[in-house]
């Protein structure tokens, strides 16, 4: 994607400077590891690169900045789903939670203030809160990837983080429907039932009456994230002049800020930040 990059743990700590001169205080992470397998154990590993670039990152700016890490185990798995599978070939839901409560720990002893899982495992805040709370992470917050759908808009990512599906499956028994609009509020409700701090609607423009909904019922902060492939298709469009790039950008952060949604996760974040600084 035009604009994006992977970083080294230098370029990480280069990037999150210039950010902080615009006044970008928050990101998140996530790690590319140099080996998968079928349990995605570098998720869970304390020296694993997405735990090294959280210590990197709290030990150069600290409080200055709020760290996000996302928690999933597509990125770190060969056969690239968001969980363990089973002798079928299916992801095992209980057996996924345990991976997660092993990385959500990981990463806070790596200095993180969010963990974000976003695999949508049922029983995964709850799972993931009672690790935190029993290892002594009291503190450390929970963004729950409360609302991600099953989207053709997250395509860039994946290609950018190499993830595919091994054989050509999908995620579409884990990830909800995307015609289901009701079914967002019983899985939000859920996830603050179990302990979640922040909820979050993914993605974010193709999902604004679903952000508003929450928005209206929840009294603790709603995250959206405008994907991928939401930027891609502005960045493409503008490369072929047939939009002006920036003003579509800010229009659309604007339509999800207008929705309802506290906090936005955006590949446009540095380059909106430059321009509203000006």
């Amino acid at each position: 994607m035009p604009g994006q990059f992977q970083h080294t743990l230098d370029s990480l700590i280069d990037e999150i400077s210039s950010l902080l001169v615009f006044g970008v205080s928050s990101v998140m992470l996530f790690g590319l590891p140099e080996h998968k397998d079928s349990i995605g154990s570098g998720a869970s590993d304390d020296d694993g690169i997405l735990q090294q670039a959280s210590r990197r990152v709290k030990h150069e700016f600290g409080d200055d900045i709020v760290l996000f890490t996302d928690l999933c185990l597509d990125e770190f798995t060969d056969h690239g789903h968001c969980g363990v599978l089973d002798a079928h070939g299916k992801v095992d839901n209980d057996a996924t939670l345990l991976r997660y409560q092993a990385a959500a720990l990981a990463q806070a002893r790596a200095g993180v203030d969010f963990v974000g899982p976003s695999g949508m495992m049922d029983g995964q805040v709850a799972a993931i809160r009672q690790a935190l709370d029993g290892g002594g992470f009291i503190d450390t917050g929970i963004l729950a990837y409360s609302a991600k759908y099953v989207s053709g808009l997250y395509g860039p990512f994946r290609d950018a983080v190499n993830v595919e599906i091994a054989g050509g499956g999908d995620r579409r028994a884990y990830q909800q429907d995307f015609t289901n609009r009701r079914e967002a509020m019983v899985e939000v409700q859920l996830d603050i039932d179990q302990g979640a701090d922040i909820v979050m609607v993914k993605p974010a423009v193709t999902y604004l009456d679903v952000i508003s909904d929450i928005a209206q019922a929840v009294d603790i902060p709603v995250a959206a994230y405008h994907v991928s492939g939401e930027y891609a298709m502005v960045k493409a469009a503008s490369e072929r002049g047939w939009i002006d790039g920036t003003a579509v950008a800010i229009e659309q952060i604007t339509a999800v800020k207008r929705a309802g949604a506290d906090i936005i996760l955006t590949y446009f974040a540095s380059e909106l930040a430059a321009v509203v600084d000006e």
